[in-house]
C-alpha cells in the first residue's frame, strides 16, 4: 500500500484523522503557521504541523490553512477571523502538546458543542427513517410502497407458496 510509506504513515489513516477534536469555530477564515526549520524554539510548532496539521485540514475542509517556513525569527500562529480582525498566538519555545491544548481551547469548538452538532446530524428527522421513535412506524405507510400483508393480502404471484408451486 503506497499510503503506508514515508515518515509516520499513521498520519494518513482515516482513523487517525477522525480522532482529532480540532474543529475550528465558524468565525475562523484563515490559519497561518509561521516557523523555521532550524532552531530549538521552533521545534514545538514543527511537531504540531507534522502531527496535527493533517487532522486540522481534514476536520476543517472549508478553512484555508497556510504554512510559512524560514521567514520569521520567532514562531507564531495567526488566525484571521470573519470580521477582518486577526489574532496572534505566540508559540515560542512551547511543546507540541502545549500548542495543541492552547489552540484547541482558544480557537476550536468545545466538546459539548461538538456533541450537540453530532446529535443534530444524526437526528431522526430524516424522512427515510422509520420504526419506533420516527415519523413512520412501517415502510408501508409511504405512498407507492407495498402495503403490509397483515392489512391487505399480497397478490398470489408475490407469495412464495404460489410462486414455487407453479415451477
Amino acid at each position: 500500500m503506497p499510503f503506508m510509506k514515508g515518515r509516520a504513515p499513521i498520519r494518513r489513516t482515516l482513523q487517525y484523522l477522525n480522532a482529532s477534536k480540532l474543529v475550528l469555530r465558524e468565525r475562523v477564515q484563515l490559519v497561518t503557521l509561521n516557523y523555521n526549520t532550524i532552531g530549538d524554539h521552533h521545534k514545538g510548532l514543527q511537531e504540531f504541523v507534522f502531527w496535527h496539521l493533517p487532522q486540522l485540514q481534514y476536520k476543517n475542509p472549508d478553512i484555508q490553512i497556510a504554512t510559512f517556513k524560514n521567514i520569521t525569527p520567532t514562531p507564531f500562529i495567526r488566525i484571521f477571523l470573519d470580521g477582518g480582525e486577526d489574532v496572534l498566538m505566540d508559540v515560542d519555545s512551547k511543546s507540541r502538546s502545549e500548542i495543541h491544548d492552547h489552540f484547541r481551547k482558544v480557537f476550536c469548538k468545545t466538546d459539548s458543542k461538538l456533541d450537540e452538532e453530532e446529535r443534530e446530524r444524526d437526528s431522526l428527522d430524516n424522512p427515510a427513517n422509520f420504526g419506533w421513535g420516527c415519523d413512520r412506524q412501517c415502510i408501508c405507510e409511504v405512498p407507492g410502497q407495498v402495503p403490509c400483508p397483515g392489512l391487505i393480502p399480497l397478490p398470489k404471484f408475490m407469495r412464495g407458496k404460489y410462486k414455487n408451486e407453479l415451477q
